[in-house]
């Protein structure tokens, strides 16, 4: 028979799981959402944002009108807005663009979504 201890020790990483994938999101100037297969990300404008999501780098690198050039895992994609395009076997989709910010939905080529 197991002990409740045991049994509480071998279930605690199974429940930390979630807390620690959503600690590894995030970075400087931005705001992330992230799930197992995709991350959308806030970027504020005016700062140098990045952050580090799905195991990458992403950083905004300008705005030009409607067009969002970014950077991932070192790769530089320009999207426009409402549209996507691949990135390091990533798919990169700007969904929206204000004064303040750029928001960017990011996630596995493998993953479908975009």
């Amino acid at each position: 028979m197991i002990s409740p201890l045991r049994r509480t020790l071998a279930v605690l990483p199974l429940v930390l799981l979630p807390l620690g994938a959503a600690a590894a999101c995030g970075g400087e100037g931005t705001q992330t959402d992230c799930n197992l297969n995709s991350c959308t990300v806030t970027f504020d404008r005016g700062v140098e944002a990045s952050a580090s999501i799905l195991g990458v780098k992403a950083e905004l690198v300008s705005v030009q009108g409607q067009n969002v050039t970014m950077k991932i895992a070192g790769q530089q994609v320009t999207v426009p807005v409402g549209e996507g395009e691949q990135a390091d076997g990533f798919n990169v989709t700007v969904e929206s663009v204000t004064k303040e910010n750029v928001v960017v939905k990011i996630s596995n080529g493998a993953g479908g979504g975009g």
